[in-house]
């Protein structure tokens, strides 16, 4: 069936996908340091009407360039004011916009199921669907990137004529750029020119052609690394050489996610969650199905290149893609699972192939799965009945994060307003009917199963996740400690020995200084003489009789229940010469 708009489904899947991820934005406070520490960049920008360069968590500079920053305070300024929401509105709208960018991508070259199958594997991808739900960078650098790879295809496709669909990619690398460095551009131009050098163009040719183009995307960087030289000097300087050539070529100057190459390959099986049970549920079933074609006698080696060249397009340029970059993220010593986000689309592609493969060759691994998928969504249910039961004694945990988890059963327990249950309910819903219906055609099998997954994402995003992550947030802290030393009665300081002996990536209290909207500033650099000083138990203990040689003195204002913390009130006396 050809793509055309008439047929509603790319409404549909912007009406599926949107209900199952903005709704529920907002609901998770901040619980880790990555998203505050990109939150307050934005929320300085506004309060200081400094869009390049600004300073922020007591002086520090931002670790990226500002285009994801600008979009969250644009969204913050729609709101009226920086939320948790908001700072994760250009994620998720990123998610969406790729997810569906993919389905026009596809449905008009392989037809409208396979496309819209390969828009719904790719957005309930465990990877992709969290990344959707941050407030960092990644997810705007990956929507960028792969929409790129999209318009660069369909340029070369048209006979590299349509100007328009070559200024979009250039446009988009752009934004990548802008959003994460220089590797906005190199991800895209590489993997198009492997493509193209795979379909026999000639080697100059591709060069210089995706060389115009790179350039192209880095003029806006450029005027914005001027403008932030300007502001941050050598500094600045030396900030992004560390971040952008240092990282690539593992000589930064501190570890940064080191891992070796193999690691690669675990965050992506556990990243493409839940399809990879599917696809470990089919191996026994298809080892002699399609993974047979994969088997290469010696005689075909000879010809090997020439079916690879003579492959489909789109599947060519998929598996180009996906080994491109995953080739690429294995160099640097530095890795993360969200640098390998955009091969997830070209990965759900292949996916969902296989899934319409199995419908109509191995019907019983779809049914095995779902018995699978439908019986952990009960098993979540029962297990959340006992928890809001109260049969779960408090005793059952022990040893350091006793507390902590005391506290997320305690918040699971307060589980209970109406439209909670609703939402619980739906994937029990789905997976109900699953047992009802489960003997049903292959490809009400696969819409069955795709339901009870949004209902499993629609359950956690909405209910669960948020009662176990807000346990472990401290905007209540941050409220007590607003409270017991206001802005109006001095500055709050901050002192973290492991920052302070950091080489680079330096700890900070970020999730406390969003809370406080931007109060915080660096005790250490600073050497101020009166004020309050935010500190843990131990580093007090480690740290103080140092302090007190220098001629400060100190008095306990305010002590957390947990993480240790507490304000100081401090004066520092003037030693006589």
């Amino acid at each position: 069936m050809k793509y055309t708009v008439k047929n509603g489904t790319f409404w549909l899947l912007l009406l599926v996908c949107s209900l199952t991820i903005i709704p529920f934005l907002g609901f998770p406070e901040y619980h880790t340091k990555g998203e505050p520490r990109e939150s307050i960049v934005s929320y300085t920008m506004i309060v200081t009407d400094n869009w390049a360069l600004p300073r922020n968590n007591g002086g520090e500079m931002a670790y990226k360039p500002p285009f994801f920053h600008w979009c969250v305070a644009i969204a913050s300024l729609l709101r009226g004011y920086v939320t948790e929401g908001a700072t994760r509105l250009p994620s998720a709208l990123a998610l969406i916009g790729m997810t569906l960018w993919g389905f026009g991508f596809f449905a008009r070259r392989r037809g409208v199921m396979l496309g819209m199958l390969t828009t719904l594997v790719a957005f309930t991808t465990f990877e992709l669907h969290r990344a959707g739900g941050n407030c960092r960078v990644d997810m705007v650098l990956t929507a960028a990137t792969v929409c790129a790879l999209y318009c660069l295809y369909r340029w070369y496709e048209q006979g590299m004529r349509e100007t328009i669909t070559l200024v979009f990619a250039i446009v988009l690398m752009g934004i990548g750029t802008l959003t994460k460095g220089p590797v906005g551009t190199l991800i895209p131009c590489l993997v198009m020119g492997v493509y193209m050098l795979i379909r026999g163009e000639n080697f100059f040719k591709t060069f210089f052609l995706l060389l115009l183009c790179g350039l192209l995307s880095l003029l806006p960087y450029a005027f914005w690394f001027y403008a932030a030289w300007l502001q941050g000097g050598q500094e600045f300087l030396d900030l992004m050489y560390e971040e952008n050539i240092g990282r690539m070529t593992s000589t930064m100057s501190y570890e940064s996610c080191v891992e070796p190459w193999p690691y690669n390959f675990l965050t992506v099986i556990l990243g493409f969650l839940p399809w990879t049970f599917l696809l470990l549920i089919a191996i026994p079933f298809t080892i002699k199905g399609p993974w047979s074609r994969f088997k290469i006698q010696r005689s075909s080696f000879k010809t090997l290149w020439s079916k690879i060249r003579a492959a489909e397009p789109v599947e060519l340029f998929s598996v180009v893609a996906i080994v491109v970059i995953f080739v690429f993220y294995c160099i640097p010593q530095s890795k993360r699972s969200v640098y390998l986000m955009p091969i997830y689309p070209f990965l759900a592609y292949f996916v969902a192939k296989f899934i319409l493969w199995m419908a109509d060759n191995k019907p019983r691994v779809m049914r095995i799965y779902g018995n699978v998928l439908s019986i952990l969504c009960l098993l979540m249910f029962v297990l959340f009945l006992i928890v809001k039961a109260g049969l779960v004694p408090d005793s059952i945990f022990q040893g350091r994060h006793a507390a902590d988890n005391i506290r997320m059963l305690h918040s699971l327990e307060n589980i209970g307003l109406w439209w909670e249950w609703i939402i619980i309910c739906i994937p029990v819903s789905f997976s109900l009917y699953w047992w009802i219906r489960r003997k049903s055609d292959s490809i009400h099998n696969i819409y069955a199963v795709i339901f009870i997954t949004f209902g499993l994402y629609l359950s956690l995003d909405g209910v669960y996740s948020p009662a176990i992550l807000n346990s472990k947030s401290v905007r209540d802290v941050s409220i007590q400690i607003n409270h017991a030393v206001p802005a109006s009665e001095g500055t709050l300081y901050e002192f973290i020995e492991a920052g302070v002996k950091a080489k680079g990536d330096p700890v900070h209290f970020f999730e406390i200084n969003f809370y406080l909207h931007n109060r915080i500033r660096n005790f250490y650099r600073e050497k101020p003489n009166r004020g309050f000083l935010l500190i843990t138990k131990t580093d007090a203990l480690r740290n103080f009789p140092q302090f007190q040689s220098e001629g400060y003195r100190f008095r306990l204002r305010y002590e957390a229940d947990r993480r240790e913390l507490q304000v100081y009130e401090f004066t520092r006396q003037r030693r006589a010469k």
